[in-house]
């Protein structure tokens, strides 16, 4: 899997960006390796903002998102989690899935493709339906 983004960085909250790098510090089996290392790398491209001055259209972690395939009708609506918390029957998803990992950070249009041994997937994000930030409900 390799991720593929828009030409400018990601932005992510100074407390997300703590929670992110102590989650890949963890052990985890061999075939999460890839994952890990990853989001280890997309974090080396993070802007890091306190979490009242985020903007409301950047995908912070816990925020509701809706994707669009590029070239096709799909869309995908989850809400970005952490991995204990991810639970793909109440659309709750990993950041340490390569869609959580290529989304983490983006921005309200944005565009990502994931290469795959069998081929390309492109999207963009088309609504953050809710930014924990945005509304006031994280906690420090």
């Amino acid at each position: 899997m390799n991720i593929q983004h828009s030409p400018h960085d990601i932005y992510v909250t100074r407390l997300d960006y703590e929670r992110l790098t102590s989650l890949v510090q963890q052990e985890y089996p061999a075939n999460a390796t890839q994952l890990v290392m990853a989001l280890e790398q997309e974090l080396t491209r993070a802007c890091l903002v306190e979490s009242y001055d985020i903007l409301p259209h950047v995908v912070t972690m816990n925020s509701r998102l809706k994707l669009r395939e590029m070239k096709g009708v799909e869309e995908l609506h989850f809400t970005l989690v952490y991995p204990p918390e991810a639970d793909e029957a109440r659309e709750r998803l990993s950041v340490l899935s390569p869609i959580g990992i290529a989304v983490l950070g983006c921005r309200l249009g944005d565009q990502f493709q994931l290469v795959y041994p069998e081929g390309v997937a492109r999207y963009w994000v088309d609504a953050i339906l809710h930014q924990p930030e945005a509304a006031g409900d994280w906690v420090s």
